[in-house]
């Protein structure tokens, strides 16, 4: 029995579930159905989000031959110039929101940002494609989960969003302010489009 993709299709490399289920829930908006692939590869450390994005595209394609995503984060928060920038998945692990909280404390300039970088890589594209996406925001001075969120959620509230940090919105609702779903949209228009 063969096997054939019909439509539009993308894999996603990742081993964020969390990640994966905004993904799939933006690109089904656009018809495109997505795929997550968790394969080991090594994340580089660097101060540009493309490059990681990029690089880790680039591997995962490498090893499946399959159209790939990969996406990096990170989180900027202005009043430690742009800390933990790039790094913020690292400095979640070691600090995670409380200690984050910790250096924010008596600052009154809690603005930040949110970026993401959705690089594409496949066999009929000599370079990767990179799409990228930013929100806005706040850092809050205590932690309020919801039932959703991941990572520095609980303590990032984006402008517009109505008070909620991203924990305390359901997947549908962060994905209307998300940098990654803004990200993921670019990249959905551009691969319809091209088809």
């Amino acid at each position: 029995m063969s096997f054939q993709l019909k439509g539009r299709v993308v894999f996603f490399a990742t081993n964020n579930i969390n990640k994966f289920n905004e993904a799939r829930k933006v690109l089904a908006e656009y018809k495109i159905a997505v795929g997550m692939i968790r394969v080991k590869t090594f994340e580089i450390q660097s101060e540009s989000l493309e490059e990681i994005a990029v690089t880790s595209a680039c591997a995962a394609f490498k090893k499946s031959n399959l159209p790939v995503i990969a996406e990096d984060a990170g989180l900027f928060i202005e009043a430690l110039n742009g800390f933990p920038g790039p790094y913020a998945a690292y400095v979640y692990k070691a600090i995670g929101n409380k200690g984050i909280l910790k250096l924010m404390e008596n600052v009154e300039n809690r603005k930040a940002k949110f970026q993401s970088v959705i690089a594409y890589c496949a066999s009929e594209r000599k370079l990767p494609l990179c799409f990228k996406g930013e929100v806005v925001g706040v850092i809050t001075k205590e932690e309020r989960r919801g039932n959703a969120g991941f990572g520095f959620d609980p303590i990032f509230e984006p402008l517009n969003g109505g008070g909620k940090t991203f924990a305390e919105m359901t997947v549908e609702e962060k994905n209307k302010y998300s940098h990654r779903a803004s990200a993921l949209r670019k990249f959905a228009e551009w691969y319809k489009g091209k088809r």
